[in-house]
């Protein structure tokens, strides 16, 4: 059975990847308008990826005996000055959720709460891959600058994204 404050702090980040989730919607949408089809596509894979996080702890929850409660999702931003400021947005979210995962490995230490802390090292290495993926295109987007075609080469990599 959960504790109260974990079972708070897991529903918690049921909130948080179901609003990554809409943050990466909203960013795939500012690339569509754009005309930026491949970050388009490298943000919605992104975003049905957050949907799966957000299950995992549902199941968990359900699996120990807990009750989800779901919470309001903030709007996203709308817009961004550049492909390389939503990038940077992205990274900057994805730390944040490394942050939380961290806070929750060290409640259920401090709990003792064994099956929470192992259930939780799947999302520690998956932050680990999240960050790096971001940080790629941060520092290709940087040295790219303002090449136009360096650009569209990179949105079509992007596009190439699979179901990772």
């Amino acid at each position: 059975m959960l504790g109260k404050k974990m079972m708070e702090e897991l529903n918690k980040q049921i909130n948080e990847e179901l609003a990554s989730a809409y943050i990466y919607q909203a960013m795939a949408a500012y690339f569509e308008s754009e005309g930026w089809k491949g970050m388009a596509l490298w943000m919605e894979k992104q975003a049905g990826e957050e949907q799966v996080h957000a299950k995992k702890f549902y199941d968990y929850i359900n699996a120990r005996g807990g009750r989800v409660r779901f919470q309001a999702i903030q709007e996203p931003p709308f817009s961004y000055k550049s492909p390389l400021d939503a990038f940077s947005a992205a990274l900057k979210h994805e730390q944040h959720i490394t942050a939380r995962i961290d806070l929750l490995v060290d409640l259920a230490r401090k709990d003792r709460d064994n099956a929470t802390e192992i259930m939780l090292q799947w999302f520690v290495s998956e932050q680990v891959e999240e960050e790096e993926h971001a940080t790629d295109v941060v520092e290709h987007l940087k040295k790219i600058k303002d090449s136009t075609g360096a650009l569209f080469q990179l949105d079509h990599q992007l596009g190439k994204r699979g179901g990772d």
